[in-house]
């Protein structure tokens, strides 16, 4: 609902609904991530041999813990307080989203190879000083080169052209929650977003699909309507027809039979970005429940982690957080993290004017997500 300003009016439940999807998407990406992080590598015979022959039905034993997460849940978090930031800084008139994302992976590119946090830093903001996140868990080559310079990556310049890998699309799921955006708008920062570490067009347009998708879950659509929504946007767009392949393939094989690894399979192995995508969808329209499209999703010969994290982002938005598995967020990594950042976000986009604008500062607000 809007003023005839333009300005959005949240009621109650209204936000109550958006602060349960965002927790979701953020809380289910995370479970997703840290359920294929214990079988990441492994053949879907090499799971098995391991666990059985239901394959992985619950965290198994990663980086020394249970419930571990993976650089996807961590960027995922940077991506978010990028986010958070460029609100802030609408109120100075130098607003530039993808600058403001960049700004904030490059904080995340600090923890992969400082001991801690740089306190002397004026801008570090809250997040960055989160010290369970200055751990290196297994990010691809394309991102940590990409932000391995200040130099942003941008459609005309991408980093990395060739790097096609699911990357920079476990990062994206975030785009999608800023529900006051057109889907194209929402596509496009996505897109261009996803240029500064993976330049490969599948990889970018994966991303700006999954965006798009996400944004139509968390407006409490379907996921067929939030798919078809993301082909009819992805057309116009050059280099989209192995995304909008892949995105086809998954909504016909929902018609083909019982869902398991083979129907997986033949979606393809999920190491490219538009693989890793189908991979997710079909899981979340199959699953009879969130646990059960999370096992599908991570129980195959592809990278679990990945697709794990894709299909928990989809169904936690869909869901919200009352449906996740309450064993599984007992003891999911950085939960206090991703709750309070959730939080936080949905804050400032349904009550931003409240703690910012040209005429109100909230100083705590500020040192939180500073405008520097």
């Amino acid at each position: 609902m809007t003023t005839p300003s333009g300005a959005a009016v949240w009621g109650r439940a209204e936000q109550q609904d958006f602060r349960s999807r965002v927790r979701g998407c953020l809380l289910g990406g995370a479970v997703g991530d840290a359920l294929g992080a214990g079988v990441a590598g492994l053949t879907l015979d090499e799971i098995r041999g391991v666990h059985g022959s239901d394959a992985v039905v619950d965290y198994a034993p990663a980086y020394g813990r249970r419930g571990a997460v993976t650089a996807a849940t961590q960027l995922t978090l940077f991506t978010v307080d990028g986010l958070i930031r460029a609100q802030v800084r609408r109120d100075t008139g130098a607003w530039h989203p993808p600058t403001d994302v960049h700004r904030a992976h490059l904080r995340w590119a600090a923890t992969q190879r400082d001991w801690g946090p740089d306190l002397r830093r004026k801008d570090i903001g809250w997040l960055a000083q989160e010290e369970w996140l200055y751990v290196r868990r297994d990010p691809t080559i394309s991102c940590l080169t990409g932000f391995g310079d200040t130099i942003m990556g941008t459609l005309d310049r991408p980093k990395n052209p060739t790097a096609r890998d699911a990357g920079a699309l476990v990062r994206s799921a975030p785009f999608g929650l800023l529900v006051g955006w057109e889907p194209q708008l929402v596509c496009q920062l996505a897109v261009e977003c996803a240029a500064q570490t993976h330049g490969h067009p599948t990889a970018y347009l994966s991303a700006g699909a999954f965006a798009v998708i996400v944004h139509g879950l968390a407006r409490g659509e379907a996921l067929e309507a939030s798919v078809a929504r993301a082909l009819l946007l992805l057309g116009p767009r050059p280099g989209h027809e192995p995304v909008s392949q892949a995105l086809q393939a998954a909504l016909g094989a929902v018609r083909q039979g019982v869902p398991g690894p083979e129907r997986i399979a033949a979606l393809g192995e999920g190491r490219a970005a538009e693989d890793a995508l189908a991979v997710a969808v079909y899981c979340a329209l199959v699953g009879e429940d969130i646990r059960h499209g999370l096992r599908l999703a991570v129980n195959h010969d592809g990278p679990s982690g990945a697709t794990g994290t894709l299909c928990g982002a989809l169904l936690g938005t869909l869901h919200g957080e009352t449906a996740l598995p309450p064993a599984w967020l007992a003891e999911l990594e950085g939960r206090p993290t991703l709750l309070e950042l959730a939080d936080d976000f949905a804050m400032e986009m349904t009550q931003g004017p409240a703690l910012h604008s040209p005429t109100v500062a909230v100083s705590g607000w500020l040192a939180r997500y500073p405008r520097g």
